[in-house]
């Protein structure tokens, strides 16, 4: 049997599309991009060809487009040299791009998202995940240029938002007002191409019908209300998702555990005994291991937390942050289910009493959370726990701060699905940005979540904000220089 066409056909007719200008909103994860970098070594390679510029949203976004143009130089067997990372001089600032260089002398490098960078430039422009750019109009307006001399543009991107100048531009094409070749790849239309085959092929089992229905809908129902703008191509209405999944990406780092800890109706009728060495044995099974890893590290360090809770409908989140200077690192998150109150209230004790220089903790305080609230107020002083009653003015001030630190990387969270899910339900709702009351959906364990590890994250970096005042606290001394390392060890940094 011959082996199958590297390419879907999706993907074939993208780059076999040679407009001037060419735009595509597409479903999340179907390997466009991957796609591009086909394209793009190919023509780098040309003796006729040009310059490629890649214009992703992020570093990570970068190095990633320019090691896939790698892999298919290789794949071609094309000559070419190695990756380079090359700072290039600007007006205000230098500019860290990365290129591949090859023997016909063309190029293909990647740039930060900034309309300067593309000043003096000329060949193919690649502008990837548009819609997250924050200046894309001039961005637009920069690449344009290229055209004058025969250079030409591509614009590939997943909707964010109704209003965003990326749908504005889609819109634009459709209305005929502007000339430029659209496509549009939804994932029941790469599937339809065989994405799922393909993903079958990778991962070397059996291709079935009933297989590819039951995958469909368990990645249409992980996306749950966002499955239409992420999937198919449908814009949310308004400002759109709130934490874009490319800035969440750029953030997330394998390694950090997420323990998560369910129990069933019964479990709250046994002895109290029996509870408690069950939970535990579970913490000390855990949670524990993760705590002293850090106070053997050594390194003069704070310990902050967030905790947002549930009885028996949602889940109860509790996020830790490690303070090393501007650094907020996340060493574990742990997720309660149906466990009692008094249990929930000894894990939490068993946790703050361990963390290295405990300073301060943030408590969703609503309804049933407030006693939670109350009782770690009570043993850990009123200057070290802020009860949050959540409210239209908290939100406003605070999921902006934790936003802008994302941004500026100054905290990690676990590259965890359900996680980055929870961030994905906060939305703006005039001007405010929460997670809306209506908003469910199932974690990969089949268990109900509500943006809950969004909101403990939120009020964890909220926590480390506040000014500590220790009461009749003991420290638990020494030097912890090592900390930092010790911590990335452990993580897998």
């Amino acid at each position: 049997m011959s082996a199958p066409v590297v390419l879907l056909p999706y993907q074939q007719r993208w780059i076999s599309d040679r407009s001037s200008v060419r735009v595509i909103e597409k479903s999340r994860r179907i390997g466009l991009s991957w796609g591009e970098a086909a394209e793009a070594s190919l023509l780098a390679a040309a003796e006729s060809g040009m310059d490629i510029w890649y214009i992703g949203y992020n570093k990570e976004m970068a190095q990633e487009f320019i090691r896939d143009s790698a892999f298919w130089a290789k794949h071609y067997c094309l000559a070419a040299g190695e990756i380079e990372e090359i700072v290039l001089d600007d007006e205000d600032k230098d500019i860290l791009t990365f290129r591949i260089t090859f023997a016909s002398g063309y190029r293909v490098s990647a740039l930060s998202s900034r309309p300067s960078n593309l000043r003096g430039k000329q060949g193919l422009i690649i502008l990837d995940e548009a819609a997250f750019h924050d200046n894309l109009d001039e961005l637009i307006k920069a690449a344009m240029a290229m055209l004058i001399w025969g250079g030409r543009v591509c614009i590939i991107s997943t909707h964010n938002g109704e209003d965003n100048p990326f749908n504005e531009l889609v819109k634009s094409i459709r209305e005929g007002k502007l000339k430029y070749s659209l496509h549009k790849v939804t994932f029941d239309d790469a599937l339809a191409d065989g994405l799922y085959k393909r993903i079958c092929l990778k991962q070397r089992i059996e291709w079935t019908k009933e297989k590819e229905i039951a995958w469909r809908k368990e990645i249409v129902d992980f996306y749950g209300d966002g499955a239409d703008e992420e999937l198919f191509c449908i814009p949310s209405k308004g400002s759109g998702l709130y934490f874009t999944n490319v800035l969440l990406e750029s953030v997330m780092q394998p390694g950090i555990p997420v323990f998560r800890l369910s129990f069933k109706d019964e479990f709250t009728v046994k002895p109290e005994e029996e509870r408690t060495r069950v939970c535990r044995e579970w913490w000390e099974e855990n949670v524990k291991p993760v705590i002293d890893s850090l106070n053997d590290a050594g390194g003069s360090v704070t310990s902050y937390y967030g905790f947002d809770f549930a009885r028996s409908g949602d889940l109860s989140v509790f996020v830790p942050l490690v303070v090393n200077g501007l650094m907020r690192l996340t060493p574990f998150v742990f997720e309660m289910k149906n466990v009692p109150f008094t249990q929930q209230r000894e894990l939490l004790f068993y946790t703050i009493d361990a963390l290295p220089n405990f300073m301060h903790g943030a408590h969703d305080a609503r309804g049933n959370g407030q006693y939670l609230a109350e009782v770690a107020m009570q043993k850990y002083g009123v200057g070290r726990i802020t009860q949050v009653m959540f409210s239209e003015s908290w939100y406003s001030e605070n999921f902006p701060k934790y936003k802008t630190a994302l941004e500026d990387r100054q905290i990690i969270i676990p590259d965890d699905l359900d996680i980055k899910a929870d961030h994905r339900m906060v939305k703006t709702e005039k001007g405010v940005p929460k997670v809306p009351a209506s908003a469910k959906r199932k974690g990969m364990n089949g268990e109900q979540r509500h943006g809950d590890g969004a909101i403990a994250f939120c009020l964890a970096w909220f926590a480390t904000l506040q000014k500590s005042v220790v009461i009749e606290y003991e420290s638990i001394g020494g030097e912890r220089a090592g900390l930092i390392n010790k911590l990335n060890d452990f993580i897998g940094e």
